[in-house]
Parts: structure tokens; C-alpha cells; sequence
């Protein structure tokens, strides 16, 4: 009796298990490190674009909707021609990094979402960068996109596709100018361009230098030349005649033998004659 009351318990659980088994891809997800999710409640609220689930194992119920969205950095190549200040064609090769805000992912989907979580990228920030790129590149010449502003053209790309994408929940980390294409004349004639202020900058050097030797040899000459003025200014013939007494009584103290002849000038100095 007992057997049969258990059977069809059995059953029952079997087909449960098979039914959970069959709705285990409904019923549980998980959330890998790199990913943000939200969820969509078909017969309730609606999209909960706050409530945003973090990395692990979730439930959910089969009927809801659950949109994962990686948070990692992605980065776009984008290959365009713009025009520069004087309507000239280049051709240009840019990089964008860029990520969504983790806790902001409802509001992105909400805004962009169409058929895939990835839809903010082609909707939002492909067309936000090449905007950009165009706009800040028509300010400047090619010279300057090509040789002397690159640095400053990508600074002003980066903080205008950063402020608008910001907007939207997007952080841009990086907007990068990989390479330049000009036309083959006009990049012959910026490069002979700046070859030819290269060895001005240089002949200009060397001009500098040898005007602050020039400059360094006279203030030198003048200043030897004010030493000697001096010298010869102090130089009477008392204080020569002083200074030959001096040396002379100096010498007379050396143990060495020698002969003092004094002199017959109006000076008088002596000349001492010694064996050493």
C-alpha cells in the first residue's frame, strides 16, 4: 500500500526536476566579473533601471528579462577623411577607449537599447566620436593636424567626446590619433617646411653662441685691462724702492754665502751675488 502511494509521488518529482532542468536557463543566471546587469519585469514595473545585479549566482523569474552588460574598457577603430581649416581632405585613423558607467547601465539601455546591449556603441558613440573628430579638426590646418598641434587636437577630441558621451553614461578614457594620411604634395611640401625652420632654429643656435663668446672674450679683455690700470696706478717708485729693501733684507737672512754690491742708481737697490 504504502508502495503505491509512493510511486506516483516519484513521478511527480521526476517530472518536476525535468520541468526545473527544461526551465534552468530562466530561472538562473550568473554574473561573470566584468558584468552589470538589469532586469526587466514583464508583469510588473517594467525596467528597473536602479536596481543594478552584480557578479554571482541569481534568480530571477522565467518570465522576466535579464540584459547583461560588460563593463570592461572597449576600444573603436575608426578610419574617416575630414577636412581641415582651408577645406583640405585628410584622411585619418582614430582610436576611442571608453566603457559604460557600471551603476548607470539602466539608463544607457532604456536610451540606446535596440535589438543588443552593445547598441549604445553604434547609436551613441561611434557617430558622438567621428562628430568630434570632424568638428575639432576643421579648426585646424593640416600642418598643424600633421606636425606641430597633434598633440593638442587629440586633448580637444578626447575632452569634447568625453563631455557629451558623460552625458549619456559613457566614460571615454582615451581618444587617439593612430596615423595621418596627406596628400602625397602637400605632405612633401609641410615636411621641406619643416626641415627648412629646423636648420634656421639651428643656424640661429650657433649665431647665439658665438655672439655670447664674442661677449664673454670682451668682458673678459676689459676687465684684464682694468686689473692692469690698477696695478700700474699703484706702482710709485717709493713703494718699488720698499719692496727692493724688503726682498733684500730677506735674502740677507739666507745662511747662504754671498756678496752685496749696492747700487749706483738713483735707486740704489743693491745686487746681492750668492754661490747657491
Amino acid at each position: 500500500m504504502n508502495n503505491r502511494r509512493l510511486v506516483p509521488m516519484i513521478i511527480i518529482g521526476v517530472i518536476l526536476l525535468f520541468v526545473v532542468m527544461a526551465l534552468s536557463s530562466s530561472l538562473f543566471y550568473t554574473i561573470a566579473t566584468s558584468e552589470r546587469a538589469i532586469i526587466f519585469y514583464k508583469f510588473g514595473e517594467g525596467l528597473d533601471k536602479e536596481t543594478v545585479i552584480g557578479e554571482g549566482f541569481h534568480t530571477k523569474a522565467p518570465w522576466n528579462d535579464v540584459f547583461v552588460y560588460s563593463i570592461n574598457e572597449t576600444s573603436s577603430d575608426e578610419n574617416m577623411d575630414v577636412l581641415d581649416k582651408n577645406g583640405l581632405s585628410i584622411h585619418v585613423d582614430v582610436s576611442a577607449r571608453y566603457n559604460p558607467m557600471p551603476d548607470k547601465i539602466g539608463y544607457i539601455h532604456q536610451k540606446f537599447y535596440r535589438t543588443s546591449t552593445d547598441d549604445y556603441i553604434r547609436v551613441l558613440v561611434i557617430p558622438e566620436v567621428r562628430s568630434t573628430v570632424r568638428q575639432v579638426m576643421g579648426r585646424y590646418t593640416a600642418e598643424e593636424i600633421y606636425s606641430t598641434k597633434r598633440a593638442e587636437v587629440e586633448g580637444a577630441i578626447k575632452t569634447e567626446t568625453e563631455k557629451i558621451l558623460q552625458l549619456n553614461y559613457v566614460n571615454a578614457t582615451a581618444v587617439l590619433i593612430r596615423s595621418i594620411v596627406l596628400p602625397e604634395q602637400i605632405k612633401g611640401a609641410i615636411e621641406n617646411k619643416l626641415q627648412q625652420e629646423q636648420e634656421a632654429l639651428a643656424y640661429q643656435f650657433r649665431l647665439d653662441k658665438e655672439k655670447s663668446e664674442a661677449e664673454r672674450k670682451r668682458i673678459a679683455a676689459e676687465g684684464e685691462a682694468r686689473a692692469n690700470n690698477i696695478v700700474n696706478s699703484s706702482l710709485s717708485d717709493k713703494l718699488l724702492k720698499m719692496r727692493g729693501i724688503e726682498a733684500t733684507l730677506e735674502l740677507s737672512k739666507s745662511p747662504n754665502s754671498k756678496v752685496v754690491i749696492v747700487g749706483s742708481s738713483k735707486d740704489g737697490l743693491p745686487l746681492i751675488l750668492g754661490n747657491n
